[in-house]
């Protein structure tokens, strides 16, 4: 049984306690949340207090992830997490394999579905097509990092970030806030339009009364790559999938927990891992069912 706890309780948390509990080779120890919460396992307020376990499932905001992973790798504690900033993640996994080695545990970061398994997908399509462009296109639907994002941002009282696609890997930003009585609503806007999540794309901001009356955390994705393999033009492959956002995040941060404890000491994104790590069963009986 993997021994495991989680970090964090909003909605990837609880999508991930649900997938961790649907797991029968893990064994959920602890929950660390600030907020009063009620749980089936202890929970700690801290991840000072944790110990005897094999792997922390990071549930934080992208932004908070780092100090907590290190602090986590340097007491021993294998981590997995789900960071999305994606022009971060090559020096974070820098940062974390390091540590990671001088405590002899292990650390898979990036572990969402974009980045994380959408980027296993695009490393599998530029080796069918070594030649060309991939699109990746978003949505339409609710980015998770970039609400959490939005809700961070002095004077707003809730948020819902939309992603929508305009085709060939370029997207619009949909962001409707509830704003904290007394904040201005122009100031608010500028700081979310000039926020690292929102910068490179173009950003609506909307004020709204009640956020949550718009609120579905469905979202979906199509990849599309074109080129040469070879030597023979015009090869095209596609992927599409419309899915529920926390829950398959969730699902596929424990299908990295359980990754983790079969890796070298060090830290890794989904695409340095072999994909058969991520399932539970005997090795045998899953290449002859799969291949």
């Amino acid at each position: 049984m993997i021994k495991t706890a989680i970090v964090g309780y909003g909605n990837i948390g609880k999508a991930a306690h649900e997938a961790i509990s649907a797991s029968e080779d893990f064994s959920l120890k602890y929950i660390v949340e600030v907020r009063e919460i009620s749980a089936d396992v202890p929970v700690l307020k801290s991840i000072s207090e944790l110990s005897g376990i094999d792997v922390a499932v990071i549930c934080l905001p992208s932004r908070a992830v780092p100090e907590v992973a290190s602090k986590l790798l340097s007491k021993g504690i294998s981590t997995v997490d789900s960071f999305d900033i994606h022009t971060g993640i090559a020096d974070m996994r820098s940062k974390l394999d390091a540590i990671a080695k001088q405590n002899n545990c292990a650390s898979i970061t990036a572990a969402g579905w974009d980045p994380g398994t959408d980027s296993v997908i695009r490393t599998l399509f530029t080796a069918m097509i070594p030649k060309g462009i991939t699109y990746t296109n978003f949505g339409p639907g609710m980015s998770m990092g970039h609400t959490v994002a939005v809700k961070a941002v002095t004077g707003v009282k809730d948020a819902l970030s939309v992603t929508v696609p305009l085709g060939s890997g370029v997207h619009r930003r949909m962001v409707y806030v509830e704003l904290e009585k007394g904040f201005d609503f122009n100031t608010v806007s500028e700081t979310i339009r000039k926020d690292d999540y929102f910068v490179h794309d173009e950003t609506h901001v909307i004020k709204v009364d009640n956020v949550d009356a718009l609120r579905d955390v469905g979202h979906g994705v199509n990849l599309l790559r074109k080129g040469v393999s070879g030597i023979t033009n015009n090869q095209r492959i596609e992927f599409n999938m419309s899915i529920n956002n926390p829950a398959l995040t969730g699902q596929i941060m424990t299908c990295a927990a359980r990754a983790v404890t079969k890796q070298n000491a060090g830290c890794y994104t989904l695409i340095e891992i072999p994909p058969i790590d991520f399932l539970a069963g005997d090795k045998e009986k899953i290449i002859r069912s799969l291949v």
